[in-house]
C-alpha cells in the first residue's frame, strides 16, 4: 500500500475539481440551451459535439506525447466552449429554417451552408493563434503547450463534428418534430 504525499494529492484534488467543474457547467448549459430553445431535443443536439471535443484533445495530447495535466484540462475546457458557440450558431439557424420549412434534413443543410465559413474562420483563427503555444518553445513553454495542443485537436475534431455529424443528429432528432412552437 502506498500513500500519496505532496504536490500529487493537490493535482488529483484540481483535476476532480476540474471534472466536477465541467460536469455542472455541461449540465448548466443544457439547461439553459434548454430555455433558449425550448426544446431538450435540440440542447441535447448541441451537446453531441462535447465528445468530439474530448476525443481530439486526448488523441492530439496523445499524438504529441503530452500528458493530461491542469494546462491540458483546461485547453479542453477552452474548447468544449467554442465547439458549443459553433453549434449553436449552426442549429439555431437550422431550427429557424425548419420551423420554416418543416423539412429538418433540408434545414440542416441549408444551415451548414449559411454557417460553414464563420464556424471554419473562427477554428482556424483558435488553431494559429494557439500554434506558438502548443509549439512550447522558450523557457516556460512545455508547462503551457498542453493547453495548446489539447484546444488544437479539440477544435479540429470539433469542427468536423459540427459540420458533419451534427446536422445529421440535428435532422434525425428533429425529424417527425412539429413547426410549432410549444413552451416548456
Amino acid at each position: 500500500f502506498i500513500d500519496q504525499v505532496g504536490l500529487g494529492m493537490v493535482l488529483n484534488e484540481t483535476l476532480s475539481s476540474l471534472e466536477g467543474g465541467l460536469f455542472v457547467a455541461i449540465v448548466v448549459i443544457f439547461l439553459m440551451l434548454a430555455a433558449n430553445f425550448q426544446s431538450f431535443k435540440v440542447s441535447f443536439v448541441i451537446l453531441t459535439a462535447i465528445p468530439a471535443v474530448v476525443l481530439g484533445s486526448l488523441l492530439l495530447l496523445l499524438l504529441t506525447g503530452s500528458t493530461l495535466n491542469l494546462q491540458s484540462y483546461m485547453g479542453i475546457i477552452m474548447s468544449v466552449g467554442v465547439s458549443i458557440a459553433n453549434a449553436v450558431l449552426l442549429i439555431t439557424n437550422a431550427e429557424q429554417i425548419r420551423r420554416e420549412t418543416g423539412n429538418a434534413l433540408e434545414a440542416a443543410k441549408q444551415a451548414v451552408a449559411i454557417r460553414i465559413r464563420p464556424i471554419i474562420m473562427t477554428t482556424i483563427a483558435m488553431v494559429v493563434g494557439m500554434l506558438p503555444m502548443a509549439i512550447g518553445h522558450g523557457e516556460s513553454g512545455e508547462q503551457v503547450a498542453p493547453l495548446g495542443r489539447a484546444v488544437i485537436g479539440g477544435l479540429i475534431f470539433s469542427t468536423f463534428a459540427v459540420l458533419v455529424i451534427l446536422p445529421l443528429i440535428f435532422s434525425w432528432v428533429q425529424n417527425k418534430t412539429t413547426t410549432q412552437s410549444v413552451s416548456l
